[in-house]
């Protein structure tokens, strides 16, 4: 079996693109030394390979040794990095950063001491134009080690500039670290608990907030400071589904990144997540102007810039775009044409893989489910469903989880298994009750489909109407609302009532601006 090293190795060649193959290849074969050729062999054996297995390798590398092998995966792995970050130096300020400050420690050692101090002054006023806080302060740590310890001859007050500058960057460090905290905490409690489920939830969530927010002069705050302080709100008020607050700080998120241009180039990743989340707050707000505008910008955006795209930001962005485009299809009701898409989507999934992490898989089941279930095509809707049912997820968006279940019941119920419902309905009770998420919405469901199964067409549309009113009532409770956020049951129930399709329902309230619960 391999070792961590070697799943590190196989997945890292899996990831490589066709430029970065050639790239390293060009590089290695330049000089044809034994080693680099027993190199290339095993850097092709394993791409070549599907599935990572020593035994083949040994026997398609004929000169690579059993009791080699760990080492010679282990400098391959470091040479590959190694070509990656020079190819990526131009892409990435960062990476070209980080080199001048090798190249400053490179002439510190070599006792070229103001020769090293004009580098990091050319490195210290890049950090600060990208808002490289921690690069920042790791050159102007370097700057007072040198000047501390040698005659420099520098400018004059030297010390104190430097102590000034010390002193302010570490109080934007301090609350950077705090606030980016925060949102990382918000955002995984939002991934554990979901929309706050009763005044528990949200008196938990609020306590926790205000307790954990840095007192600091906005004023004086700098980028990332503000980012991450949009951010943790954003979380917070997305949590408590105060929308009109989340779009406030979403926009403000959004705004801050054109008000710093360079910075949609040099961290493009936090910028479509701006974009993303703005999208969502449209969609939840049901602003389909303003949304139709944002997915615009974010189309327009990835267009624009995809070809200085690394993996992590190329992933991101068919994440917030596909997101966007589904969200759309539900927010106009024309669940049919976005059917169109799902192919690609899915071809999309596989290519990424290795990069997706498994809430988003969860999420995209969720919402390709919903697409088919919106057109009609329930059949379509449970096979996406059974994919979320058995997941191995543990509590991984338990909300989401429950509500496949329910949608998983109606779906089959839509089909006429009754049977079939009448012996799930027991293992989605107990599900949903092991998470503690059965809200009044689910239950009336559920107690709806358990009595209903075999009720006849007359007595049913009675039950449907019953069903609808008792919702609608449920729905003016705050916290039971967040039920409708994941699936639109009244204007189900509303094209059973009338025998019309689910989205004929929904695109006619987009069409005359009627307000969904």
């Amino acid at each position: 079996m391999p070792n961590s090293q070697s799943d590190a190795l196989f997945i890292l060649i899996k990831t490589l693109t066709k430029a970065e193959k050639r790239n390293f290849q060009l590089a290695f074969n330049k000089n044809n030394t034994k080693d680099d050729v027993l190199f290339i062999q095993l850097f092709n054996t394993l791409d070549k390979m599907k599935e990572y297995d020593e035994e083949q390798i040994l026997k398609k590398v004929p000169d690579l040794k059993k009791q080699q092998l760990s080492n010679v995966k282990a400098h391959l792995y470091k040479h590959l990095l190694s070509s990656l970050r020079q190819l990526y130096k131009q892409k990435d300020p960062l990476i070209d950063l980080r080199e001048q400050l090798d190249h400053a420690r490179v002439l510190y050692n070599k006792g070229l001491y103001n020769q090293s101090l004009k580098i990091l002054a050319k490195a210290k006023t890049l950090a600060m134009e990208q808002e490289e806080v921690m690069l920042g302060y790791e050159i102007i740590e370097f700057e007072k080690l040198i000047e501390s310890r040698h005659i420099t001859r520098s400018l004059e007050n030297r010390a104190e500039a430097l102590s000034a500058e010390s002193r302010q960057i570490e109080l934007q460090l301090t609350n950077i670290s705090r606030l980016s905290t925060l949102s990382l905490r918000m955002y995984g409690l939002y991934l554990k608990l979901g929309h706050a489920r009763n005044e528990r939830d949200a008196e938990m969530v609020k306590s926790f907030f205000e307790s954990q927010l840095p007192q600091r002069d906005y004023s004086l705050m700098s980028f990332y400071e503000k980012i991450y302080l949009y951010q943790a709100s954003s979380w917070y008020y997305y949590i408590l589904q105060d929308f009109v607050m989340y779009y406030r700080y979403t926009q403000k998120w959004v705004d801050l990144f054109k008000q710093y241009p360079s910075l949609q180039r040099t961290d493009m990743d936090l910028y479509i997540k701006a974009q993303h989340n703005l999208l969502t707050a449209h969609f939840y707000t049901s602003n389909s102007e303003k949304f139709k505008s944002a997915l615009c910008d974010l189309e327009s955006f990835i267009k624009a810039n995809e070809e200085h795209f690394h993996e992590n930001t190329r992933t991101s962005a068919f994440v917030y775009l596909y997101t966007a485009k589904i969200n759309r299809y539900f927010l106009e009701g024309t669940f049919s044409q976005g059917l169109a898409m799902v192919p690609e989507l899915e071809t999309e999934i596989s290519n990424h893989t290795l990069k997706i992490d498994q809430h988003r898989v969860l999420v995209f089941y969720y919402k390709i489910a919903c697409l088919y279930f919106g057109s009609g095509d329930n059949s379509k809707a449970i096979v996406y469903l059974n994919k979320i049912i058995n997941l191995k997820i543990g509590n991984l968006r338990a909300d989401i989880q429950c509500f496949a279940r329910i949608l998983h019941l109606i779906a089959h119920y839509e089909l006429e298994n009754y049977s079939l419902v009448e012996y799930l309905i027991k293992s989605v009770y107990h599900f949903i009750s092991k998470h503690k998420d059965l809200g009044l919405v689910m239950e009336e469901i559920m107690k709806f489909l358990r009595r209903y199964i075999y009720a006849n067409p007359k007595e049913l549309r009675s039950a449907f109407v019953d069903l609808k009113d008792r919702l609608e009532q449920i729905s003016e409770d705050p916290y039971e609302r967040r039920s409708f956020l994941y699936l639109d049951i009244i204007s189900w129930l509303e094209s059973k009532i009338d025998s019309i399709p689910v989205q004929e329902v929904i695109h006619r309230k987009f069409i005359n601006k009627e307000k969904r619960i």
